[in-house]
């Protein structure tokens, strides 16, 4: 496979809106309304548009007679940016009132609980936590390390009383207002057939940061502008996993948003140039990855 000459992505590129395929439509609306906390922006025939009141964070089609597919790539799970502690801890507490499952955790860098949808889209919801300390990829070893000095593993039970006391009196009697404006997808972790080939795709073509490759743990990350990870990708599903069928629930695509026209051009013919697939729908470009999960160059 040819691959240009490398070319770091555009400091200020994020991950934009994930599009999932959906067997219930309304049941995924009313669940990521009630339960997450996002808002309806649009509805038309067999697909919506979600979001915190601004642009689109999730889109579902509903295909009929979809079904899940295991043992295939896709997206293991999306993460949900919150902008402040505040914020996850008035997610997890709506969350446990309503006695939904889910899996609070300090990753030290950041404080997260894990969630499936009701269709198995595993959700992150996540909040940011860099004073804490690290847990990254060095030498090819996760690894973790709090900044007082005490010891962890990355993937400790949450300190819930702790983060609840974030919440004002007013916080906890308004538990079901919706997600904060500010609020974004932080990053994207996908199930993939070879880490190799997906490093080299999304550092070596899209020109994201590598940030390491986990081999014993069969996962890697890249990032932009020196975030912790935009992409995560796992070979979780099996060494050379297939992609899953046109039934299938779960990804469409993820769409990566660069800063301007230019960049989006730059990285729409860095793709071109390493012969992978380009589409052009209404609103950019579409590749595949060579898992063949779906992203959408927008700007």
């Amino acid at each position: 496979m040819n691959f240009p000459n490398y070319l770091p992505v555009h400091p200020k590129t994020r991950i934009g809106r994930v599009h999932l395929n959906v067997a219930d439509l309304e049941r995924q609306v009313d669940f990521y309304q009630q339960v997450i906390g996002l808002q309806l922006h649009w509805q038309e025939q067999n697909s919506v548009g979600l979001g915190a009141g601004g642009v689109d964070l999730l889109r579902f089609t509903q295909l009929p007679n979809a079904r899940r597919y295991r043992g295939v790539t896709g997206i293991y799970h999306f993460a949900i940016l919150l902008p402040e502690r505040r914020d996850l801890a008035r997610s997890i507490a709506r969350l446990l009132t309503l006695g939904y499952p889910n899996h609070p955790t300090d990753h030290v860098m950041t404080q997260t609980t894990y969630l499936d949808d009701p269709e198995g889209n595993t959700i992150e919801l996540y909040v940011d936590t860099p004073e804490e300390g690290i847990f990254a990829l060095e030498g090819g070893e996760l690894v973790a390390r709090r900044t007082d000095g005490r010891p962890s593993n990355g993937r400790e039970p949450l300190n819930l009383p702790a983060l609840f006391s974030a919440l004002s009196p007013s916080d906890r009697e308004n538990l079901e207002q919706p997600m904060p404006p500010e609020t974004v997808i932080g990053h994207v972790h996908l199930y993939v057939a070879d880490l190799d080939e997906s490093l080299h795709f999304y550092h070596k073509v899209l020109g994201f940061d590598n940030m390491g490759l986990a081999r014993n743990f069969r996962m890697g990350m890249v990032s932009a502008g020196g975030y912790h990870h935009h992409i995560g990708f796992n070979t979780w599903m099996g060494q050379s996993s297939p992609p899953p069928p046109q039934d299938a629930l779960g990804l469409r695509y993820f769409s990566v948003v660069l800063p301007d026209q230019a960049e989006l051009e730059r990285l729409v013919a860095s793709v071109g140039e390493a012969n992978f697939s380009l589409e052009s729908p209404a609103e950019g470009w579409l590749t595949r990855d060579p898992s063949a999960n779906g992203v959408l160059l927008v700007s």
